[in-house]
């Protein structure tokens, strides 16, 4: 049986539980973008304000989720529809690793990037 044939021969998972599942972990990720937006506001309007590599690693905390989610999306979509979720799971969990890593960094280098 070819590529093409097996893939007519499995059952397309419905667009709405696509939607669903992709909303719904959608919503964590946004939430990891606002919490990295809000900490980039915290940290550049202290007392001291932010240098150019403190403003790149924050900017960059603040579009990784959204690449996350779109890499994990574009991995999972045509996938059953559980393989998806673990997919969307599994970029979830890199995006909070990449987060406690970069709030463990300004815990510990917060100084340098001040400027």
């Amino acid at each position: 049986m070819s590529v093409a044939d097996r893939e007519t021969a499995v059952r397309r998972t419905p667009t709405w539980i696509i939607v669903t599942i992709a909303g719904l972990f959608g919503l964590f990720y946004a939430y990891a973008v606002w919490n990295a937006v809000d900490f980039l506001v915290a940290q550049a309007s202290g007392t001291l304000s932010l240098n150019g590599y403190g403003w790149f690693v924050l900017l960059l905390a603040v579009a990784f989720p959204v690449l996350a989610f779109g890499v994990a999306f574009a991995v999972g979509w045509r996938r059953p529809w559980w393989e998806f979720a673990l997919v969307m799971l599994t970029g979830l969990a890199v995006v909070a690793v990449f987060w406690l890593d970069i709030v463990a960094y300004s815990a510990v280098a917060g100084a340098s990037m001040l400027g």
